[in-house]
């Protein structure tokens, strides 16, 4: 029997890339919902069609949620149920669906979550980052101002930052995080659970340099170590460079490099480059 409940907004997650991640519930909902509401028809039909399923599909995205909402809302109130999907991954994070939502709930209308794929905790859980505390902040404001004002907010958060970014805006959106964040660890993810899932460590700075050697590709998780204190800002006194020539004569240049890296705020490259062309003269 189905758990399908007339005049109920369901939150379905669908896979952000091996369908074989769809949950049977979430394909029950689907099958059995009177509208599934999603961001691109022809993306979710091709899902529809693997798991054998065939409704009724609406546009709502972005840039119809104001005249779409409304229609959802009336459909809603007239009884009939609404499957309410993003193109991949959660619905709601980062998708118009929040807006339907606080629409439907002003309504009293029942909304129901599924849990299920989500590529920020996916990204994290793997990134080698604390993944105890963090903050999604998602994808970052077009304007310039608004950027600037929202990477001011969470510089100093002592927790992991996670963002989304589309492939043709990695480059910029790395280059503003060094500048507003400093040169801080971190890791990219993209293609996530698919065949060619492939994450990238290293200070914003390498994974910067990393984009000569390959091109972006799908889309992305950006997550940035969190603010470890005013240290961070101003570095040990001295110079790194004698620092790191005392760590290479007991420990391997790799290891040395990171360690200066981390504690002086570099780029590992510059430092294990150094370290490279000094030993390589002693």
């Amino acid at each position: 029997m189905s758990e399908v409940v007339e005049g109920t907004l369901y939150l379905v997650p669908t896979p952000i890339g091996n369908l074989s991640d769809m949950t049977s519930r979430a394909a029950e909902i689907l099958r059995d919902a009177d509208i599934v509401a999603c961001e691109d028809t022809r993306h979710t039909r091709i899902l529809l069609t693997h798991l054998g399923i065939e409704r009724p599909v609406v546009s709502y995205h972005e840039h119809n949620k104001k005249e779409a909402g409304p229609k959802l809302i009336e459909a809603l109130q007239a009884g009939r149920s609404v499957a309410q999907v993003s193109d991949a991954g959660m619905p709601v994070i980062s998708d118009p669906g929040a807006d339907l939502v606080k629409l439907a709930l002003a309504e009293q209308i029942p909304v129901v979550p599924l849990p299920g794929p989500n590529a920020a905790l996916t990204a994290l859980i793997a990134s080698g980052l604390d993944a105890r505390q963090f903050v999604f902040v998602g994808f970052l404001p077009r304007t310039t101002a608004n950027r600037k004002e929202l990477l001011a907010s969470v510089k100093s958060i002592p927790f992991t930052l996670i963002f989304y970014e589309a492939p043709h805006r990695l480059k910029e959106t790395l280059k503003i995080l060094r500048e507003a964040l400093g040169d801080r660890e971190a890791v990219t993810a993209r293609e996530l659970t698919k065949k060619f899932e492939t994450f990238r460590r290293g200070r914003l700075s390498e994974l910067l340099d990393g984009l000569s050697e390959e091109a972006p590709r799908g889309e992305y998780v950006v997550l940035v170590e969190g603010f470890r204190g005013e240290a961070e800002e101003a570095g040990p006194e001295g110079s790194w460079e004698e620092e790191a020539l005392e760590l290479a004569r007991t420990l391997p240049v790799k290891e040395a490099a990171r360690q200066i890296s981390a504690k002086w705020n570099r780029s590992r490259r510059e430092v294990y480059q150094y370290l490279l062309r000094e030993t390589a003269n002693s």
